[in-house]
C-alpha cells in the first residue's frame, strides 16, 4: 500500500530543516547579539553555544554542510540538556528540557538524512543524502 502523502516528503523535509534551523539560529542570535528578547552572553561556554546555534542554524536553513552542522547542533543540544536541564529533575516536561531534546533528535535525524534535494549541498554537487 502506497502512502498518498509520500509525494510531499521532500518539500516537508526541507521545511523541517529550514524551520528548525531558523529557530535554532534565533536562539543563537539571542545569546550573541542580545536580540529577540535575549541577553548578550558573557560566559564563554554560552557564547560558544551561541556560535553553534547561530552559525549552525543558518547553515541548516540553506542546507550547506548540512550533515556536519546538524551533527554539531545535535551534540550541543544533548550537552545543554545534561548540563542545564537534567539536574533539575528526571522528566523533560518538568525540567524544561523538552525543546533541547526535540532539537537534539531532529538534528540527529538531519545529520543522517543529509540536506535533502532542496539544499545548497545538492546544488554544489554533493549527494542529497548519505549512501
Amino acid at each position: 500500500m502506497t502512502n498518498p502523502l509520500s509525494k510531499f516528503s521532500e518539500p516537508l523535509f526541507a521545511l523541517l530543516r529550514i524551520v528548525a534551523g531558523f529557530l535554532f539560529a534565533c536562539h543563537g542570535a539571542q545569546k550573541l547579539f542580545g536580540i529577540l528578547g535575549g541577553e548578550r552572553a558573557a560566559e564563554p561556554l554560552i557564547v560558544f553555544a551561541g556560535v553553534i546555534e547561530f552559525g549552525g542554524g543558518l547553515l541548516l536553513v540553506i542546507g550547506l554542510l548540512t550533515t556536519v552542522a546538524a551533527f554539531l547542533a545535535s551534540g550541543e543540544m544533548a550537552f545543554a540538556y545534561f548540563i542545564s536541564h537534567a539536574p533539575a529533575g528526571f522528566f523533560p516536561i518538568l525540567n524544561r528540557g523538552d525543546a533541547a531534546i526535540l532539537y537534539c533528535f531532529i538534528f540527529l535525524y538531519i545529520a543522517f538524512a543529509g540536506g535533502g534535494p532542496w539544499s545548497v549541498d545538492v546544488l554544489m554537487g554533493r549527494k542529497a543524502s548519505p549512501q
